[in-house]
């Protein structure tokens, strides 16, 4: 996790929530918090709103589930806020805490208030691939630093091929070869978190972004994201090129035979229409 944080804190809206029929009639007033866990290095740079969860939206948002459809339990209504934040593919967690200021105690008290906590847990498609250097050495080194992410399980990976260099003007024979391999990742990580959590790695293994499609260390891209179509900062998913590269597809397959490339239909049987340009150099 990047750390990065918005906070909403104190927003009152009127609801008719609870077990008792007076609180349904009558109504009171609620008191909510909101903790977004999300990156916000891509509002850092741009310093737009659009590249941030706009905190105004996101108070009308709260307001409006507040004063929506009655439930007898501000556990359900903290539940109904935390689940609709996380439909913003870029939040990462959210911590929503529900006051209930004027609940039916018989006794004095200053507060009463539920909080409840949600994080993504997201299936992601990873691609790793290097051309210079030890490359087998490296692909199993960036194996590891991904596994030791936090918020990131590796569930399955798939064997090592070898391909031809792709660069802007087509295959390249006379470029190293590269190898290439998918993993299959569990992670409580937003698209753009852990995009640039693969950056870093990319980084610490010596990968240096001068050239597009030139040789690299180590290349690390995500190629999908729970089976979801999203244009983000920097981030389209699924990946657009993915379908054309028999190095992403070929791996693909055989690390998950029932995968499905949104749009595109099944993977393995397009990765069998390519597979003759890539080698398995290692099950």
């Amino acid at each position: 996790m990047t750390g990065d944080r918005i906070e909403l804190r104190g927003l009152r809206a009127f609801g008719r929530h609870g077990v008792y029929d007076h609180e349904r009639a009558d109504g009171q007033e609620f008191v909510v918090d909101v903790r977004l866990e999300l990156s916000l290095e891509s509002a850092l740079r741009s310093d737009a709103v659009t590249d941030t969860v706009h905190y105004g939206e996101l108070a009308e948002r709260v307001s409006d589930i507040v004063a929506g459809e009655p439930a007898d339990l501000i556990e359900t209504v903290a539940g109904r806020i935390a689940d609709a934040v996380l439909e913003d593919p870029r939040v990462d967690e959210a911590s929503v805490t529900v006051h209930k200021p004027s609940a039916p105690i018989a006794v004095a008290f200053g507060d009463v208030s539920v909080t409840v906590s949600r994080r993504h847990e997201n299936i992601a498609v990873l691609s790793l691939g290097s051309n210079l250097g030890d490359r087998m050495g490296l692909l199993e080194s960036a194996i590891e630093a991904i596994s030791r992410l936090p918020s990131v399980s590796i569930t399955r990976k798939s064997p090592v091929v070898e391909s031809s260099a792709v660069t802007l003007e087509g295959v390249d024979d006379e470029k190293p070869a590269y190898l290439n391999q998918v993993l299959i990742v569990r992670t409580g990580r937003g698209p753009l978190d852990l995009l640039q959590a693969l950056q870093s790695i990319e980084s610490d293994h010596g990968r240096v972004r001068q050239e597009r499609w030139g040789n690299r260390t180590l290349d690390l891209d995500i190629i999908d994201y729970n089976h979801a179509q999203m244009n983000l900062p920097g981030l389209e998913l699924p990946h657009p090129r993915a379908v054309e590269r028999a190095f992403v597809l070929v791996p693909w397959a055989g690390a998950d035979p029932d995968a499905v490339l949104l749009g595109h239909g099944s993977v393995a049987e397009r990765a069998a229409a390519i597979a003759d340009q890539v080698t398995v150099v290692r099950e």
